[in-house]
């Protein structure tokens, strides 16, 4: 598995990551075997870099990833803000610290890798008090580097200006592409790493789905289609579903020979030299290799490389909700 720097924390991380919001059951029930068959895999593949959040599946992601053995210098990444009775006007340096605390207690450790904001609202980032409470937290050692997620790239610039950020979760993809005109550049600038979520855009840009595809009620790519339960741009990257369909339609044709569908979007985001990783989630262990199959896939070519910024800005960009 090639590995990328990620930013200032200065972890070696492996290209393609670990998203662990499937062992949370929020794309549908996973249970406690097939979640452990997905961990032992990652370890097998060389996955260093896992990523969840205190509120997948309530913590179980977290307590399910705790109780794993981890292979040799992986990472594990949590994210707070969204849960523990913070979200959306209640933060506090002392409810943050508890949630913390009990991210730390469930995935066994004193000192946690690396703790991001998780999507929480503008106006709190633009208050600027969480960054000052993490950067006590790392300086107490409750977190050894913190970072954040964010839905648009005006909530990613804002973050970029504080010292302290170490790195940035951003939806990056062939059906959301704005980030590599500003953020990424400025990311680098700053060293901070870049982590992509959404890289398949809930599933779109596999190219498995058709209009008919029918979600588990409990999957957010059904109850949250349209935004109902949060952001509408963390669900299928803000695309109307039978519209994005079309568009990976589309996609196929562009192509190169004979590399799946899933590949070429995951080689399209890691031909960006700024991306630190990409997490990608699973809900069945062998889907894995597929993954980590784009890390050894050929750059795909400028021409093409352009051909596809073009087309997203005259095609996509127009289609998308929740703000980019």
């Amino acid at each position: 598995m090639k590995t990328r720097r990620l930013g200032k924390t200065g972890y070696a991380v492996s290209e393609i990551g670990l998203g662990c919001w499937q062992l949370g059951g929020d794309f549908g029930p996973v249970g406690d075997e097939t979640a452990t068959a997905i961990l032992d895999a990652a370890n097998a593949a060389g996955i260093s870099f896992w990523d969840t959040a205190d509120v997948y599946g309530g913590g179980l992601s977290e307590s399910r990833i705790g109780s794993h053995a981890k292979g040799p210098g992986v990472h594990v990444a949590t994210k707070l803000g969204r849960g523990g009775g913070l979200f959306p006007d209640n933060y506090s340096k002392d409810g943050v610290r508890k949630s913390l605390e009990g991210s730390a207690e469930r995935l066994g450790v004193t000192s946690l890798d690396l703790a991001q904001l998780h999507c929480v609202p503008p106006a709190v980032l633009q208050a600027g008090d969480i960054f000052a409470w993490m950067d006590d937290f790392q300086a107490e050692g409750l977190v050894k580097h913190w970072g954040a997620s964010v839905e648009t790239i005006e909530e990613g610039m804002l973050c970029l200006e504080q010292p302290g950020l170490a790195t940035l979760q951003i939806i990056f993809n062939l059906l959301r592409q704005d980030a590599a005109q500003e953020l990424l550049p400025k990311a680098a600038e700053k060293d901070v790493g870049i982590i992509v979520r959404l890289p398949l855009a809930s599933g779109l840009l596999s190219g498995k789905y058709d209009k008919d595809t029918v979600f588990d009620v409990t999957d957010h790519r059904n109850y949250n289609a349209d935004g109902k339960a949060f952001s509408v741009g963390e669900t299928f990257a803000g695309i109307e579903f039978s519209r994005g369909v079309e568009l990976v339609t589309e996609l196929k044709g562009l192509a190169p020979s004979g590399m799946a569908m899933s590949q070429f979007a995951l080689r399209w985001i890691l031909d960006h030299p700024q991306v630190s990783t990409i997490i990608a989630g699973v809900s069945k262990p062998e889907q894995i290799a597929d993954n980590v199959a784009a890390s050894e896939q050929r750059n795909l070519f400028p021409a093409l490389m352009g051909q596809l910024g073009t087309w997203y800005e005259k095609n996509v960009k127009p289609e998308i909700r929740g703000g980019v």
